[in-house]
């Protein structure tokens, strides 16, 4: 693929009057042509301005068609871009502005209230641009500081800016520690259009071209779905984003805009395959070529149900924020291997035991990737770095597996998740796995909670598919019936002593439990954590 078509300008010249995005809730589209246009009009603004190369700009908003006029006027101009999770409180977003030091911060209306907050204590006062009109916001929301991005590039012109240059994102992860950090990676050197590195990979991996429709689920300030997105556009394919999740309107979409693509995470399969029967059977699917998951472990049944309804078009892949190194397998290899994420497709595998010696092939430690690329780094934070960081240079996402003789990668759980229960350890994702299965739970959390003898004992916090059935004494009964159910398929000594029912767990708007949420309940009167 040549360079010229791996940006917007590329795609416009040649198919002006294809689709670019399509808003899955309205059917609202921007063809390549407009998206080139309104991308060119904000890199003007940016640069009048006086963000320059090297800058950076934060965009805090929900999934919007202006997302990407934004995140690709960056990306055309030189600059680094960070989408700022918008379901942080203001404090954390304002701990991701000191850190990422952007000069302009493009919000909406909903979450304006969210941004101006947390740039206000920021020295230099970053420029606040709205992507819907200032008039709707409340006066006191109108400091001097904040501009009306639709209306700037309403003036600016749709031609590109005359400096113009490769951006890079500078996303964010919580690593191994779960405090955000920011991802950095080299900053290109080059047009706009030159091939991406990392997008290039993924396109060539799972086929990606100008024939591709992708649905775009999760929130885009999360590094897979705009990263998938974005790979997908430099591909020239369509993306068709949805505002949220939601198991049978995505069904509806796949239906609707024929889409071939999608990524998607091991929570949505499960709330699919939770729909009935009647309603999972009435979508035509049959657009789908390629289904990718990631960002979470996946029960193996889980995934088996789910290749036995959608086909053998389901790969995993396994990799971070960090871009430390990755896996990938394909759904035919899966069932082969089941339960595995795949050979490694960029860097080697090292498994290592707690002295950092390497490990041979069957033997569980913590995985480690040796990238060709080198080394990732976390913006401004020495500590961390050094804490994935092994001597020889290898680097780690924080968990834990072994190889099989093939190099087949096996993961075994999280190492910050280890339960330790009289002296043995207990990784929660095989106990988790085993009640997944359970007809009756929608999600579930294993951790480790004080116990005077064991030091930790087992316990399940769960989510209900019908929270109603564990009202009043039902509950005992219930919870009793899934400690049975888990000591009938495992070891005694890792299933739980006890279930706690939970409404709704905590989680991330990417499908992820904080289990330090969970965990805090149970340890907040601890001097210690395990």
């Amino acid at each position: 693929m040549s360079g010229d078509r791996w940006y917007p300008g590329g795609h416009a010249a040649r198919r002006p009057d294809d689709d670019a995005l399509v808003l899955a809730s309205t059917g609202e589209r921007w063809s390549w042509r407009r998206l080139d246009e309104e991308s060119n009009r904000v890199a003007h603004v940016l640069r009048g301005l006086g963000l320059q190369r090297g800058d950076h700009v934060a965009l805090l908003m929900e999934n919007r068609l202006e997302f990407f006029a934004v995140m690709w006027a960056a990306l055309r101009s030189g600059l680094r871009y960070t989408a700022v999770n918008s379901y942080l409180g203001t404090d954390e977003t304002a701990e991701v502005l000191r850190v990422c030091e952007p000069s302009a911060v493009v919000t909406s209306r909903r979450h304006a209230e969210a941004a101006l907050e947390a740039a206000r204590g920021l020295d230099p006062l970053p420029v606040v641009l709205l992507v819907d009109s200032p008039d709707t916001l409340p006066q006191r929301l109108l400091p001097s500081a904040v501009s009306d991005l639709t209306d700037l590039a309403a003036s600016a012109p749709t031609r590109p800016i005359e400096d113009e240059s490769a951006g890079a994102p500078l996303w964010f992860s919580s690593g191994t520690s779960g405090r955000p950090k920011g991802v950095v990676r080299p900053m290109p050197d080059g047009p706009p259009g030159a091939p991406d590195p990392v997008a290039q990979h993924y396109v060539e991996l799972f086929g990606l071209d100008e024939r591709t429709v992708h649905l775009s689920v999760g929130p885009l300030h999360h590094a897979a779905p705009v990263g998938f997105s974005t790979a997908v556009h430099r591909a020239g394919g369509t993306v068709v984003l949805a505002e949220r999740f939601d198991p049978a309107e995505v069904l509806a979409f796949v239906e609707r805009f024929r889409i071939t693509f999608t990524h998607l995470v091991p929570t949505m399969f499960v709330r699919m395959l939770k729909l009935p029967d009647g309603q999972r059977s009435s979508f035509d699917l049959s657009s789908l070529q390629r289904v990718i998951h990631g960002a979470a472990p996946c029960p193996v049944e889980v995934k088996r149900q789910m290749i036995e309804w959608w086909g053998p078009i389901i790969d995993e892949y396994y990799g971070g924020t960090e871009g430390v190194g990755s896996t990938v397998i394909s759904a035919r290899e899966w069932l082969e291997h089941p339960g595995s994420v795949g050979q490694a497709s960029r860097g080697s595998i090292h498994i290592v035991d707690d002295g950092g010696a390497e490990l041979p092939p069957g033997e569980t430690g913590m995985v480690f990737f040796e990238n060709p690329a080198g080394t990732s780094t976390y913006h401004g934070d020495e500590s961390e770095t050094a804490a994935i960081t092994h001597p020889a240079g290898w680097q780690t996402l924080g968990d834990v597996g072994h190889l099989d003789d093939d190099g087949y990668l096996f993961l075994t759980d999280r190492w910050t998740h280890k339960i330790v229960t009289g002296g043995v350890n207990v990784f929660p994702r095989e106990v988790e796995d085993v009640l997944l299965a359970h007809p009756a739970v929608m999600d579930v959390a294993v951790i480790g909670v004080p116990d005077a003898e064991m030091g930790e004992e087992v316990r399940a916090v769960v989510e209900l598919v019908d929270p109603s059935v564990a009202e009043g004494e039902r509950a005992d009964e219930l919870a009793a019936g899934l400690v049975r159910w888990c000591r009938e398929r495992l070891a005694h000594y890792k299933c739980p002593r006890a279930v706690d029912f939970d409404p709704r767990l905590p989680r991330g708007d990417n499908g992820k439990i904080y289990k330090r949420l969970i965990r805090d309940r149970y340890w907040r009167e601890r001097d210690r954590r395990i």
